[in-house]
């Protein structure tokens, strides 16, 4: 034993020691801030300008001693500031893009949500560790699929019209001249409206196995006034009719595909034969060593708590959200499109695939 004590490295001991710490008050900052989402705390604080917690409590109605050990946590986490004179917290603008601005690119509001009902499958998951198999979609709560929902939205809002389509200009000819256009796996429905909405001669359609996401998809139709120029429907999208689509898009899906090779080859002879795919993945490699950077710790996790383990419920393929740009192009040649190439479009988050017939 006292070998092994003076082979240790005990700066590195507590090095580690000290990320874990770090680690652990960031998991348990997961539900705080699930929490200020939930309850629009973080918008309040970003409408109100500096406030005491006593302040904060009459402006949101909420309890002002549970308001200042969440305002300390978030303070101790550097989300927000304060000033000891005054006693006042208060956020920065730059934060609140972050947190409270819906209409921001960089808003995470909705992987904030994420948190809690994807952490809260890890009991269940210990026994896919086990056996291999997966949860499937239909044991997730339904919050799961809204928080997706909103954290896909600033990508539609910002980047789908302004950089992703117009890389692609055959699409954007064939969608001004009323082309016939697929979202797979559309969930509630947000990149098909926004086609629709900037599109009025295109002929829209959403597919998606997941029946609750298709009910939200027809309400944000609606909403949006765009319900009598795009449909949803519950759709085996590895089944799809043949040579009817000018263009596909599919947007975070092939990775946890039941049977993305099965779901691309679908694809792929469902589209017209000067048609085209847009195949949307996670910016990231999938050799681990590239991925040891935040957005690789985020997806990797992500992927095990959802991505691989709804495909591998299914005796899927599993491949998880990290598969990298050469499996995108491999599934892509092997479901027999004669052209595909990865777009020179710079993302942080996404990694675009155009892929044609």
């Amino acid at each position: 034993m006292a070998e092994q004590s003076t082979s240790l490295d005990w700066d590195k001991v507590k090095s580690f020691a000290g990320i874990m710490t770090n680690e652990l008050g960031a998991a348990l900052m997961g539900a705080l801030s699930y929490i200020g989402d939930r309850l629009e705390i973080f918008q309040a604080l970003a409408n109100s300008g500096p406030v005491t917690s006593a302040e904060l409590a009459a402006k949101t109605g909420l309890n002002e001693r549970y308001l200042r050990e969440w305002l300390g946590a978030m303070t101790a986490a550097k989300y927000l500031e304060y000033d000891p004179a005054s006693g006042r917290y208060s956020m920065p603008r730059e934060h609140a893009m972050v947190l409270a601005d819906e209409s921001s690119p960089f808003y995470m509001g909705g992987f904030i949500q994420m948190v809690v009902p994807e952490v809260a499958m890890a009991p269940k998951l210990i026994e896919s560790f086990r056996t291999g198999r997966g949860i499937p979609q239909s044991e997730y709560p339904p919050e799961v699929f809204e928080a997706i929902e909103r954290s896909s939205a600033p990508m539609y809002r910002h980047s789908l019209l302004r950089k992703w389509l117009p890389a692609m200009p055959q699409v954007i000819e064939c969608l001004n001249n009323g082309g016939e256009v697929l979202d797979v796996g559309c969930g509630s429905g947000r990149a098909a409206i926004t086609i629709a909405s900037a599109f009025p001669k295109a002929r829209v359609h959403g597919y998606d196995a997941h029946a609750g996401s298709i009910e939200r998809a027809r309400a944000n139709a609606k909403a949006a006034g765009v319900d009598d120029r795009v449909s949803f429907e519950v759709v085996d999208c590895t089944r799809l009719p043949a040579a009817r689509f000018d263009f596909i898009s599919a947007f975070d899906v092939v990775h946890d595909s039941v049977d993305p090779g099965g779901l691309l080859k679908s694809i792929h002879d469902a589209l017209k034969p000067d048609g085209t795919c847009l195949m949307v993945e996670v910016n990231a490699s999938a050799r681990v060593e590239d991925n040891i950077n935040p957005l690789g710790r985020m997806m990797y996790a992500a992927s095990t708590l959802y991505c691989m383990t709804v495909s591998l419920a299914h005796q899927g393929a599993g491949l998880g959200a990290l598969m990298g740009e050469a499996k995108a192009l491999e599934l892509a040649q092997k479901a027999g499109f004669s052209r595909s190439r990865r777009l020179p479009v710079k993302d942080a988050f996404s990694a675009l695939y155009e892929l044609r017939p």
